[in-house]
């Protein structure tokens, strides 16, 4: 299924969370923390985005929509969440 975000949403995919610690412990799937960075799939039509397709990102710990497309989990996000391109 094809999505085009309207506006200033951006639909991006999280990067994985760390599955171990530095130390080698791993971390259980239910205590790993919520993933800021992600790759972007597709912006909306707005000049105040300023990220562009597969950009890698920074955003806001507790921004955006999560929803399931085709059975992979996706993120909705405003413009303004992004916090920073990586570069």
């Amino acid at each position: 299924m094809k999505v085009q975000p309207l506006n200033d949403r951006i639909l991006v995919k999280s990067l994985e969370a760390a599955e171990k610690t530095a130390g080698g412990i791993y971390i259980p799937a239910t205590a790993q923390e919520k993933t800021q960075e992600a790759t972007v799939i597709a912006v909306g039509q707005s000049d105040t985005i300023k990220v562009k397709k597969n950009d890698k990102i920074i955003h806001d710990k507790y921004a955006g929509t999560n929803i399931k497309i085709d059975g992979e989990e996706y993120v909705f996000l405003k413009a303004e969440d992004v916090l920073a391109i990586i570069t």
